[in-house]
């Protein structure tokens, strides 16, 4: 795990003061979107398919800045849609950085040579660019050429002026382990990303393409494959042991998506990003006004394959606090990132 040694501290002590204040549920991590529009059509995404009036609207600034301070979250994930694409998604980072939320902010690169100037480098701050594998497979994802060598320079571009720089991987039923070390060893090794992020592909109910998302047991044999051979210690994969020993089959956890709440143009989503059952205006009213035991698999059909970051991550976090031996584990592969 490759997580800056200043974020892993401030979200170990932000942890335990939630332990402290026996607080049950509360966000790790806010999935902000403040607008849906995109300049791409991903087969594998849902969000464009709202109606042309909802993807010309724009989060204001004192909104989304607003719901991030009201959760308490030490982090923040900025997506969409195209984030890049809002008038003033600069000012909506500027602000969460000042208040010191380390902040990703997600995108397909298409717009970010042209955009990089609104930003500043900082330790609070990441872009994360979207790569779901090399030239063909990436462009092929994103239904559109090109794509993928403009993400590439967009990446150096970024480098180059200081800025960290993550990327999220999502694999689906047509990728390989092959396909998946491809990616990963060229974003290693060759772009020399700061951290990785990968997740299965979950089926958007609205999503144009329905037939190749991962099943639970696909997904466990395509990561313990991939993994194999010391690719997952060798590279810099921004996931916690735990989470990583979940997508391999080694453990498995319950979903706990209320760490991380999606907040959109509609409100909170309940139960996560990925699903849709109605808005609250408050995170205290997602917390408590939501029935989250009857999510998850085994309980929801609609979770039935779901593997992702969102529900998982967090239970495997929560895990690693709670025993002294992952703690230590964790700690380690940290420190050991650090020092690469």
């Amino acid at each position: 795990m490759a997580m800056p040694l200043r974020q892993s501290i401030k979200v170990a002590t932000y942890l335990a003061e939630q332990k402290l204040r026996r607080r049950d549920k509360f966000p790790l991590i806010v999935e902000l979107e403040p607008l849906y529009a995109c300049n791409l059509k991903c087969e594998g995404c849902g969000k464009i398919q709202h109606p042309a009036g909802v993807l010309k609207q724009r989060m204001p600034v004192a909104q989304a800045v607003g719901a991030v301070l009201e959760s308490g979250a030490p982090m923040v994930s900025i997506a969409g849609g195209e984030p890049l694409m809002h008038p003033q998604i600069d000012e909506i980072a500027r602000q969460l950085v000042d208040r010191r939320k380390y902040v990703f902010l997600c995108t397909n690169a298409l717009l970010l040579r042209k955009k990089m100037d609104k930003f500043k480098p900082s330790p609070y701050f990441a872009f994360a660019v979207h790569i779901d594998g090399l030239r063909e497979r990436h462009d092929e994802s994103v239904a559109k050429e090109g794509v993928f060598d403009e993400a590439v320079e967009a990446i150096k571009e970024a480098k180059r002026r200081g800025f960290r720089v993550t990327t999220n991987s999502t694999f689906f039923n047509t990728d390989t382990p092959q396909t998946v070390v491809e990616v990963l060893n060229f974003l290693n090794d060759d772009l020399k990303v700061d951290e990785m992020m990968i997740s299965p592909a979950y089926a958007y109910e609205k999503a144009p393409d329905q037939e190749h998302f991962l099943g639970v047991e696909q997904t466990r044999e395509l990561f313990r494959k991939a993994f194999a051979g010391g690719n997952r210690r060798r590279w810099r994969l921004n996931h916690s042991p735990l989470f990583l020993d979940f997508l391999e089959g080694k453990v498995d956890f319950p979903c706990t998506a209320w760490a991380i709440p999606n907040y959109s143009l509609f409100g909170w989503q309940r139960p996560c990003y990925l699903m849709s059952d109605g808005y609250v205006p408050t995170y205290r009213e997602l917390v408590e006004d939501t029935d989250w035991d009857k999510y998850g698999r085994g309980k929801d059909p609609r979770c039935a394959n779901c593997m992702a970051h969102c529900g998982y991550e967090p239970t495997a976090v929560l895990a690693t606090m709670g025993s002294l031996k992952e703690s230590l584990r964790a700690m380690r592969e940290t420190v050991s990132g650090n020092r690469e």
